[in-house]
């Protein structure tokens, strides 16, 4: 496990991380979340014992990370992928990786294998595409077949098919029961890869529970319907004071009343009905509501596209 307990880091006057504790537990894949400046970054990094926390706890399997000598084959992890020194060929990279931490050379040309670099294993890391040097940086965190594993964003520059591929690849480690946990604002992805959650704002803990959990925390509840009638019907609905949104797909957006209302007013005014769905929150509606008072940096939008000449 990865148990935080009170963990705090501040620089000067700044407090980046406030008494923060968690756990994060094997076999599920936990997505680890936050606006920008929210402390994630800084708590990966207290994780594994790059940065000293000016207070509290941060265990890896009950020990901290940096009194592992040979860490790679305790926790694997991926926080920045493009420090890495381009000089070196993907090969070299990973040989010197392996050596420093007594695996086994085999296993450099098995996770380039893995992570679909087999073919540009002589190449010069410099250059990589980013989404190639996000696949070395995996291939760097698997490299020791550790029973725990970190990313910080590493869907970044991926394209469709290796976004597709790491989210098996994710599924596919906490399913071996190792410790998985990955920060994102892909929000969506979070949504088809994670399990359970832990979720900051401003260096504090906003939640620790269940994707499923977080999600029903949002209050935006909507009843989806779909009527040839939606002329007749929309009047009905609005007279019970429910807004009523119209897609260019026929189907209507219904918030303020529950589904068992709406199902009984059509049946009342003879309207058809072909779908009658209720909608919770999606992560993201829930991740926008809960975190919206933690937001540091708030763009603000001022109507205009482009100055004007």
């Amino acid at each position: 496990m990865i148990e935080v307990n009170e963990l705090t880091k501040s620089y000067g006057r700044t407090t980046a991380v406030r008494g923060l504790s968690f756990t994060v537990h094997p076999g599920h894949v936990t997505g680890f979340l936050g606006p920008n400046g929210s402390g994630k970054s800084t708590t990966l990094r207290m994780i594994l014992g790059l940065n000293d926390p000016t207070s509290g706890t941060a265990l890896v399997d009950g020990r901290p990370f940096r009194d592992r000598p040979r860490g790679l084959r305790h926790v694997g992890a991926l926080l920045d992928a493009q420090d890495v020194y381009k000089g070196y060929t993907a090969r070299a990279h990973l040989s010197v990786l392996a050596r420093s931490n007594g695996i086994p050379l085999r296993r450099v040309a098995e996770v380039l294998e893995e992570v679909g670099l087999a073919q540009a294993a002589e190449r010069r890391i410099g250059g990589f595409s980013l989404g190639m040097k996000q696949r070395l940086g995996i291939a760097g965190a698997l490299l020791g077949d550790p029973p725990v594993l970190l990313f910080d964003e590493p869907v970044n520059g991926l394209d469709p098919e290796g976004v597709l591929w790491l989210r098996h690849l994710l599924r596919r480690l906490a399913g071996e029961g190792r410790t998985v946990f990955v920060s994102s604002h892909m929000m969506s992805e979070m949504e088809s890869t994670a399990e359970q959650l832990i979720v900051i704002g401003r260096g504090e803990l906003i939640a620790a529970e269940s994707l499923v959990e977080f999600a029903a925390r949002g209050t935006r509840l909507s009843v989806s319907v779909r009527t040839p009638d939606a002329v007749s019907l929309t009047p009905v609905l609005t007279g019970e004071g429910a807004a009523v949104e119209a897609g260019t797909d026929g189907l209507l957006t219904v918030t303020g009343l529950p589904a068992s209302r709406i199902g009984e007013l059509a049946a009342r005014h003879g309207v058809v009905m072909h779908e009658l769905t209720t909608r919770t929150s999606s992560l993201e509606e829930a991740f926008m509501e809960l975190t919206a008072s933690s937001v540091e940096y708030t763009a603000t939008e001022t109507g205009t596209t482009g100055a004007t000449r």
